[in-house]
């Protein structure tokens, strides 16, 4: 099964790769990662996506509890969480493509970022499988060059909170 893994990580060099040595030495593959300050800048959250068996993945969290430099972890597979990427992507576009596309960006709710038809450049957060769709929609439309997602990021809806407890 596929899981959402959120982490309160102190925000120190060599956290994050014992983190993720922590997972890949038990063969598991991580399929994103995003990290980033929180509003405390000696925290770091990381949104961590994986796949394994319910059982292996509590076993994970509770060994990433005991490294020293995370903080607090959680699990948001299967509640009520919202989770989304971001994607920048670039394509080349005939110029009579140009109107067709930006009104497909406008009703998926993306932003262009750049216009000109030889380097088009489109912001868009959703759903995996919404980006998804939308990339393969705008690469029917053009020459997709280039790709960028953010990987997951991932939050409970409602007052759950992922939190230093101190």
């Amino acid at each position: 099964m596929r899981h959402i893994i959120a982490i309160l990580l102190q925000n120190e060099a060599g956290a994050l790769t014992r983190v993720t040595g922590l997972i890949s030495a038990r063969g598991y593959n991580i399929e994103s990662l995003s990290v980033a300050p929180t509003n405390d800048p000696t925290v770091s959250r990381v949104t961590l996506v994986t796949t394994g068996s319910d059982a292996v993945i509590a076993q994970i969290n509770a060994q990433l509890l005991k490294l020293v430099d995370v903080v607090a972890v959680e699990d948001m597979t299967g509640g009520d969480t919202l989770a989304r990427e971001l994607l920048l992507i670039k394509v080349q576009l005939a110029p009579e493509q140009v109107a067709l596309v930006a009104a497909s960006v406008r009703s998926a709710g993306g932003r262009v970022l750049s216009s000109n038809p030889l380097s088009y450049i489109v912001e868009l957060a959703g759903t995996e499988h919404e980006i998804g769709e939308f990339i393969a929609r705008l690469g029917a439309s053009g020459e997709i060059l280039e790709v960028v997602r953010s990987g997951v990021l991932g939050m409970a809806r409602g007052n759950p909170r992922i939190q230093v407890i101190k």
